[in-house]
């Protein structure tokens, strides 16, 4: 199989996977080095394929999803809530950014999806590996949130200004973060 094929069967593998996958478990299934896919993974993004890398590998977007990003305001203790409102109501947690003064926008992969992800991402966070992104910017940070329609994307940005989650846009934030 040359490096065409290969990545051909790669994507393929993305496709079907609902989770994850690492670099290390599509390297065991063409019996290559880690490396070699991370390269693979680099040049299939580099011709338009939509591979995202999260903490426990890469995950093929979706296109046919829509996306909204949500500004949000809320305490360390509102955490599990905020993302548990999200993903109970249908939507996918892609990213966490802040928007800084002097460094413009940080922004960190998500990939939470399930009650299970947030369990996860709460105790890595508890564990002390890191701390949230959010607290750079008193509390300020953003989502971008994933969803099969914008009638659920509807239905999550009003469930976050219910719990008082939403926050303003300020004259110095720009209105469109994809040029980011």
């Amino acid at each position: 199989m040359n490096a065409n094929e290969r990545r051909v069967k790669i994507l393929e593998l993305l496709k079907k996977e609902d989770r994850p996958l690492s670099g290390t478990e599509i390297a065991k299934v063409f019996s290559l080095s880690r490396q070699v896919i991370v390269q693979d993974i680099a040049i299939l993004r580099a011709n338009g394929e939509n591979i995202v890398s999260v903490h426990s590998g890469y995950v093929l977007q979706k296109n046919d999803e829509k996306t909204r990003v949500f500004k949000i305001h809320h305490t360390d203790e509102q955490v599990e809530d905020e993302l548990n409102l999200i993903v109970d109501l249908g939507g996918k947690v892609e990213d966490v950014f802040v928007y800084h003064k002097v460094y413009g926008v940080v922004k960190a992969p998500m990939n939470v999806k399930s009650r299970r992800d947030v369990l996860e991402y709460m105790s890595d966070m508890k564990s002390g590996k890191s701390t949230l992104l959010k607290n750079i910017t008193s509390n300020y940070h953003y989502h971008t949130v994933s969803a099969e329609d914008s009638k659920t994307l509807e239905i999550i940005q009003n469930a976050l200004y219910e719990k008082g989650f939403l926050a303003k846009l300020q004259e110095y934030e720009p209105l469109d973060f994809s040029n980011q």
